[in-house]
């Protein structure tokens, strides 16, 4: 579990690779729960408003706060590419999140599916240096 999670930060600019079902999903379960408390515990809880958009205060509790999200949202990024690639779907596929509600569903699908075989990326996150 926590092999992966730092797989996930280590491998944060890695695109040409492939995530396993347990890579991507553990990583994004403890970063929820990461950012969660953070959020509650730092008082950033009471900027998000009920869509779910983050509306920043400029102090510095917000401005770290502002800063993890980016860098989660990043990480979060191109391991879902990775994940893509081992179902053997191009990183493209991100985009169809695009699409209101059915979009966020169909990604959410892709990114569930099991493993393919597949010769455009042999090597997983963890074979890449």
């Amino acid at each position: 579990m926590m092999q992966n999670y730092r797989a996930y930060w280590q491998k944060m600019f890695v695109f040409d690779a492939t995530a396993t079902r347990v890579q991507y999903w553990w990583a994004v379960i403890i970063n929820y729960i990461i950012v969660g408390l953070y959020a509650f515990g730092t008082n950033q809880s009471q900027y998000i408003n009920a869509s779910g958009d983050y509306q920043m205060a400029w102090n510095a509790n917000s401005m770290i706060f502002a800063l993890i999200l980016g860098l989660v949202w990043l990480a979060n990024f191109t391991i879902r590419a990775r994940r893509l690639h081992d179902t053997n779907r191009s990183n493209w596929w991100i985009l169809i999140s695009i699409i209101p509600i059915i979009g966020q569903i169909w990604l959410f699908i892709l990114l569930v599916l099991p493993s393919k075989a597949n010769d455009r990326w042999p090597a997983n996150q963890s074979e890449v240096h």
